[in-house]
Parts: structure tokens; C-alpha cells; sequence
């Protein structure tokens, strides 16, 4: 399966002092596009907190190409680039294009998911965790080993 893409349009807050969207606008697009692509595959996030379980990233990692100006249409891509076997832990990454399907940004963002609870990490439930498994793999996808016992 290809990478799903979701359209945006630069928002008046998106912009920085240079008339483009700011750094931070990218990773909260980014954001939104996970959260729309979780619903897509029938687990929005109200069934996330029924599950008692959320989200948490540990690293976001941005590089900019292109800029994107006030009030253009853009695209932001949503790929998974690794995961744990049991879907305790992630990477997702997120490729986002200009009008003109040019290469603006590349974000990969780690991260695993956490009992609400207990405020720990934790392996989802296997619902979620084979969701997870069948979902749209970047070309470049790796297994993240298991956690070894010291």
C-alpha cells in the first residue's frame, strides 16, 4: 500500500515573520494527519480513551525542502515507517508536498503508547496493535527488534 495523503490550505496562524508556514505549523499538521488517519482505519481517538490508551512521541525529526506560502493547498503524506511486533512502539513518518507535488518537509516521529492509567507505556490491545500491523508501510519499513531481558 502507498502512502495516504490528507489537503491542508495554510491558515493566517500557520505563518512565520518570512510570510511561510512556520517550523512548528508542519509537526502539528503532521499531528492532524495521524489523528485522521487513525479514524480512517476505524480507531478514532474516542475509542483511543476508551481503550485507555494514548499517544506519546519521544522524537520528532523535521527537514525542510521547499516553503509553503499563505493560503496554498498542500498535502501531508502518513506512511509507518517501523514498529514493535506487538505495536507497543512506533515510528511514523510524514512527507508533505506542495501544491505542485514538490517535496516541502520530511517528519519522522517515534513514539509508543501509553496506559492512561498508569501513565506508563504499554502494548495496546491487540486490536489496535493489528490495525497497526495491516496499516500503510513506507517503502523502507522496519521491524523494531523486541525488548531484550538483561
Amino acid at each position: 500500500m502507498s502512502e495516504v495523503k490528507y489537503k491542508f490550505r495554510v491558515r493566517w496562524a500557520d505563518l512565520d515573520p518570512n510570510g511561510h508556514m512556520r517550523h512548528t505549523a508542519y509537526n502539528d499538521y503532521c499531528a492532524q494527519a495521524r489523528l485522521m488517519y487513525f479514524e480512517e482505519i476505524s480507531m478514532p481517538f474516542h475509542r483511543l480513551l476508551s481503550m485507555n490508551v494514548g499517544p506519546i512521541l519521544f522524537r520528532e525529526d523535521t527537514r525542510f525542502f521547499k516553503e509553503i506560502r499563505m493560503n496554498e493547498e498542500f498535502e501531508v503524506g502518513f506512511t509507518i515507517s517501523k514498529l514493535r511486533k506487538d505495536g507497543s512502539k512506533w515510528s511514523f513518518r510524514h512527507n508533505i508536498y506542495t501544491k505542485d507535488g514538490d517535496l516541502s518537509a520530511k517528519i519522522d516521529v517515534d513514539g509508543a503508547w501509553l496506559d492512561l492509567a498508569k501513565r506508563r507505556t504499554t502494548v495496546p490491545p491487540a486490536e489496535l496493535s493489528d490495525l497497526l500491523i495491516n496499516g500503510v508501510m513506507s517503502e523502507d519499513f522496519e521491524w523494531i527488534p523486541d525488548k531484550t531481558k538483561a
